[in-house]
């Protein structure tokens, strides 16, 4: 975004994690910053933290399923600052399970935060944005919701939805001035597994042994995202194992699941990722 714009943004899930140190990327370059979470005392924490810096904010005690919540949450901060210029949709939840096992329960949770809650923030931001001459907003997706793993069904789909919601954005939008990133990380230093849930005990050794050897921390991911926001890039996949993923997922997308589905059949699948996870390779 140029210089001459004004900077008033909107993070959902700003409590811990990516969300915070987003807030702490845009404060560092002088953005008044609305911290939405669920949980108020984490708000507050990174509400600290920005002030601690040298910036300057508010919070907003949200939960992204509710959209009355979400609606509440946009009129209070047109009312207060007189416009939002950016609003991150980033606020998520993980949980894993073979489809059939997951409990339905847990397939409503994730995909109501996941993809929902992103629908929400678009519907009650994007036609004020409209009205006001401009904006822009950033969908925290994940490259889950291209590479697809096994016993992953409910995170993938509601991160694919979101890939497919800001690219269909990214066009309807652009008559009103309205910018559209979508963020795609693999795995990184976050504080997602804190609400995870898990079927089989394999699924719960995989996924912390992914965070722990992960390559990039959320400050990255952070800065990265910034930076696109600022190229106004549609797609930002920031680690390089990603990169090549997406990059093999598109251009030869019937050989790469073909190869997965062999894997799994011969039983090498869940040796073979959890070797990838402890090397950081994922």
């Amino acid at each position: 975004m140029s210089k001459k714009d004004k900077k008033r943004a909107v993070i959902t899930g700003a409590g811990s994690g990516l969300g915070r140190e987003l807030a702490l990327a845009l404060a560092a370059e002088g953005w008044m910053l609305g911290l939405a979470d669920l949980r108020e005392e984490a708000a507050a924490e990174t509400l600290a933290m920005v002030q601690r810096n040298g910036g300057h904010g508010d919070t907003f005690r949200l939960d992204v399923r509710e959209p009355d919540q979400v609606a509440a949450m946009a009129s209070y901060f047109w009312s207060e600052w007189g416009g939002v210029d950016l609003l991150i949709n980033n606020a998520g939840v993980a949980a894993a399970g073979p489809v059939g096992d997951m409990p339905l329960d847990e397939w409503k949770r994730v995909v109501d935060t996941n993809f929902w809650g992103m629908v929400y923030g678009c519907h009650s931001f994007i036609p004020k944005m409209c009205e006001q001459g401009g904006g822009y907003i950033v969908n925290v997706s994940s490259a889950a919701g291209f590479a697809s793993l096994m016993h992953m069904a409910a995170y993938n789909t509601s991160k694919a939805a979101v890939i497919s919601l800001s690219e269909t954005l990214s066009n309807e939008v652009s008559p009103h001035k309205i910018g559209v990133t979508v963020v795609c990380p693999s795995f990184f230093d976050t504080h997602l597994l804190d609400g995870a849930t898990f079927c089989e005990g394999w699924e719960d050794e995989f996924a912390h042994a992914c965070f722990a050897h992960a390559k990039m921390d959320a400050a990255e991911i952070a800065r990265r995202t910034v930076k696109a926001i600022k190229r106004r890039r549609l797609y930002l996949v920031p680690q390089p194992s990603a990169k090549l993923v997406w990059m093999m997922k598109r251009m030869t997308p019937g050989i790469f699941y073909g190869n997965l589905a062999f894997y799994n059949k011969a039983g090498l699948a869940r040796p073979l990722v959890l070797w990838m996870a402890k090397h950081g390779l994922i």
